[in-house]
């Protein structure tokens, strides 16, 4: 695609983003009527930048183990590739709290936590109709990178392909997944597993910082019922808006309000545990992590700002 031609069809979607904007708000609101977007839902029909490369991480790892289907696939966690964590990435994760022991969950604890701002540079999600229209496959790969503009031989371009891939891969036995390439097709899929009357909420830090801080937790909430699944849903890297999205069950999922142990600031964060780890695989790096073994123990983990989890309220 020259130039021209990509400019011009960048400034369609564009301005189709810029006029969806209410119509998502009035979508999500029509669809899941008892509750307000979550943070990371928001941010991104207000802030999010055109589609394009400039949505892409040019260098993915500099953000620290992130869950989704980028380095380690989420919940039943296969490390890509079949292979072991680095002792690099071993070493990095050391330092903050990935995953924790169930038994960690409560008023008291301390927490190394880093709180970074995803949701700057973060891009748009496209109307239904227009995401629809754009292929979305690994055999069309050629044709999406010509279509934004990518170097086929840049880190944006493996992430696109490895994404893609991953979103194609079936999901194991016990979860429903679904690569959402609009806000639409998401609250859908949602609304499929859990019904119309349903929660949702994300990570909310009263500020970032690049840093790993202390954080001390203060209370705990638990918002879903023991015998109901949840969703959980994970913004990607790619050149517009896509959320991995799929269903956990023996999962339960929590508000978790934290104070800073030096500067008192505040965060909501969300924390999901899944009770039975038992068909994850023995390389999962929570279990390098933590030095137990599959099925042992719960595990849990603080989800990122840019995921959010929705549950079935209670009637």
């Amino acid at each position: 695609m020259d130039l021209l031609k990509l400019l011009c069809f960048l400034t369609s979607v564009s301005l189709g983003v810029a006029a969806e904007h209410a119509d998502l708000e009035v979508y999500w609101k029509s669809k899941l009527p008892n509750t307000p977007m979550p943070k990371a839902v928001r941010d991104i029909i207000q802030n999010g930048k055109p589609p394009g490369v400039g949505g892409l991480s040019a260098s993915p790892q500099a953000i620290p183990f992130r869950f989704g289907r980028r380095y380690f696939t989420y919940g039943h966690g296969v490390v890509r590739d079949g292979k072991n964590p680095t002792e690099g990435q071993l070493r990095n994760h050391q330092n903050v709290t990935v995953f924790f022991l169930k038994r960690d969950l409560h008023g008291g604890s301390i927490m190394n936590l880093q709180f970074v701002n995803l949701l700057d540079n973060t891009t748009a999600f496209l109307p239904r109709q227009v995401a629809d229209s754009i292929p979305f496959s690994s055999k069309s790969v050629p044709e999406i990178l010509n279509k934004f503009s990518v170097n086929p031989n840049s880190v944006q371009a493996e992430a696109i392909k490895e994404l893609i891939a991953d979103c194609e891969e079936p999901g194991i036995e016990v979860e429903d997944k679904y690569c959402a390439t609009s806000l639409e097709s998401m609250v859908d899929f949602t609304t499929s597993k859990l019904g119309k009357n349903v929660g949702a909420i994300s990570t909310e830090a009263q500020k970032t910082d690049p840093k790993i801080l202390k954080y001390v937790i203060v209370n705990v909430f638990k918002l879903n019922d023991d015998d109901k699944a949840i969703v959980a849903c994970h913004k990607q890297d790619y050149v517009y808006a896509v959320f991995y999205c799929h269903t956990l069950r023996r999962t339960d999922a929590y508000r978790v309000n934290l104070v800073g142990a030096d500067d008192g600031a505040k965060v909501k964060a969300v924390v999901v545990c899944h009770e039975d780890t038992s068909a994850w695989t023995p390389k999962h790096v929570a279990f390098q992590l933590l030095k137990v073994k599959p099925g042992s123990v719960p595990i849990c983990h603080f989800l990122p700002e840019d995921h959010f989890v929705s549950w079935a309220l209670k009637h």
